[in-house]
């Protein structure tokens, strides 16, 4: 399985446990090039569309950026999952999500905070990758080669990696969110098991338990207000 799609496998879960029941209309911000939840979403009978500039071709998908996409009649509930924390202006992604949402409509975001992936951590989850296999090893396997071959301590490599990406801290996409959605939940999460094989989503949790790693993701629902 790509790596794209074992993603889509570990935060299906979350995500639809969030959801209103179908037929509700779901947009999914940033879907990717597999169309993210949205061909499962309409399978189960929702009226589902995915924004992407990468979307696949499809009436189900809107390409462009999201701020600018042509978004039809509020919705029910906005997916962002792993989008937020790459978008250029966040308050303004934030605004277009509050106006496409019925009043009570929810947001659900998963993200990455990327700001907490700490050496002991990142030795964690590389001690426990598989070999390499296909074209594309994987996105932890590609940090843990450049990180050797930079020479650099982890914080002094991982900082400019993430600098050079214009990365959004979580702590600000939650604070951002906050300031425009009535919060239903927000947690710490498990983060990285879905693209390290053999270990689960359970393993990674009792790792965060134990205080060997530091949680790396979060979850997120808002509802908007009236």
């Amino acid at each position: 399985m790509a790596f794209g799609e074992r993603w889509l496998v570990a935060s299906t879960p979350f995500v639809r446990a969030q959801l209103p029941p179908p037929p509700a209309r779901v947009l999914e911000l940033g879907c990717g090039p597999l169309g993210g939840f949205v061909p499962a979403l309409l399978a189960d009978g929702y009226d589902a569309v995915g924004v992407d500039r990468n979307a696949p071709p499809g009436s189900a998908y809107r390409h462009g950026e999201f701020e600018r996409a042509e978004l039809g009649e509020p919705v029910g509930a906005i997916v962002a999952s792993r989008s937020l924390h790459h978008v250029g202006d966040l308050g303004e992604v934030l605004d277009r999500v509050a106006a496409s949402l019925l009043p009570g409509g929810l947001v659900i975001v998963a993200e990455w905070q990327w700001e907490r992936f700490d050496e002991r951590s990142a030795r964690w989850c590389f001690d426990r990758l598989a070999a390499p296999e296909g074209d594309d090893p994987g996105w932890l396997q590609r940090r843990r080669g450049e990180w050797l071959a930079s020479g650099a301590d982890w914080d002094e490599y991982f900082s400019a990696w993430a600098g050079g990406h214009g990365l959004h801290p979580a702590a600000d996409i939650v604070a951002a969110l906050d300031e425009r959605f009535e919060r239903v939940l927000c947690e710490n999460a498990p983060y990285f098991y879905a693209d390290i094989d053999g270990v689960g989503e359970r393993d990674e949790q009792a790792a965060i338990a134990a205080g060997e790693i530091t949680a790396t993701g979060i979850r997120y629902v808002g509802a908007r207000r009236a």
